[in-house]
């Protein structure tokens, strides 16, 4: 299992478009991806799971990868979140 602890920089934080595009980064890897936001994990696979986390520009979460290719996940999520997602 990997973690890092990233801040959501796009403006309107995880609104539908950008969590859309984080979804589809994490369902690229066939590893476990989930997020930490205000002491809940949730699915960072689901586009339900990351709009029900309301998070914020700002915000900081943990994202974590646990089973096969688990770094290369958390490598692309990081750098999804980091690039705006699409914002």
């Amino acid at each position: 299992m990997v973690k890092q602890k990233v801040t959501i920089s796009n403006p309107t934080g995880l609104h539908l478009r950008p969590a859309g595009m984080f979804c589809n980064v994490a369902n690229k890897y066939d590893c476990k991806v989930m997020f930490e936001h205000d002491n809940a994990t949730a699915n960072a696979k689901s586009v339900l799971s990351v709009l029900g986390a309301c998070i914020k520009s700002g915000d900081e979460i943990v994202l974590v990868c646990e089973g096969e290719g688990e770094e290369e996940a958390l490598k692309a999520m990081v750098e999804a979140v980091e690039s705006g997602l699409g914002e």
